[in-house]
């Protein structure tokens, strides 16, 4: 069975995007991160939602933005409203159920990990069991406001996790930690 992993930066206090979905202080943070790198590595497909499409589409080069152009590989949208015409070939739209839109990519990912993007559909997965692991980097930065890791206050359940990796870049100033979500 593949591995489901959501990857995310996220600001001191929990924002994983700003104000109006903005990123640019996620990319503040340059040089070599050992742990994103293995998540990228180790990612054969990523399953989105439709609001990370948009955004990525609009703001920053889409499927080849991620991981700065380093990635290649399938990109499926988990969506209700599929564009008529995708300009990127490399991208599928899914409208079913959320387990089959898991199962679809995950089969897509191969022998590697499936790799989560976007809040809600990252909180979707987690709340139905279907998460295994967090990555998540955490940048010294205070946003105020912007899209929430996790929902908002009172609006999802606890998740217990475990702490299995912990490291530093951007010559210390990012740190970043791998968690095993735990299902007990």
């Amino acid at each position: 069975m593949t591995q489901v992993v959501w990857h995310v930066m996220m600001s001191l206090d929990g924002f994983i995007t700003g104000p109006d979905h903005s990123m640019e202080w996620a990319f503040a943070y340059p040089g070599p991160n050992r742990l994103a790198d293995e998540v990228m590595e180790n990612t054969g497909a990523i399953l989105a939602g439709r609001g990370w499409y948009d955004v990525a589409s609009e703001r920053y080069n889409g499927r080849q933005g991620i991981y700065g152009g380093a990635w290649e590989g399938p990109v499926f949208v988990l969506t209700h409203r599929p564009p008529d015409a995708p300009a990127d070939r490399g991208i599928a739209f899914l409208s079913g159920g959320l387990e089959e839109a898991v199962a679809t990519a995950g089969q897509a990912a191969g022998a590697k990990h499936l790799e989560i993007f976007g809040a809600d559909v990252a909180a979707q997965c987690l709340d139905a069991g279907l998460i295994d692991e967090i990555v998540v980097h955490v940048a010294p930065v205070l946003l105020g406001d912007g899209v929430r890791l996790y929902g908002l206050a009172g609006d999802r359940r606890q998740v217990e996790l475990e702490r299995t990796d912990l490291a530093e870049s951007g010559e210390g100033r990012l740190v970043s930690m791998r968690f095993r979500v735990n299902r007990s």
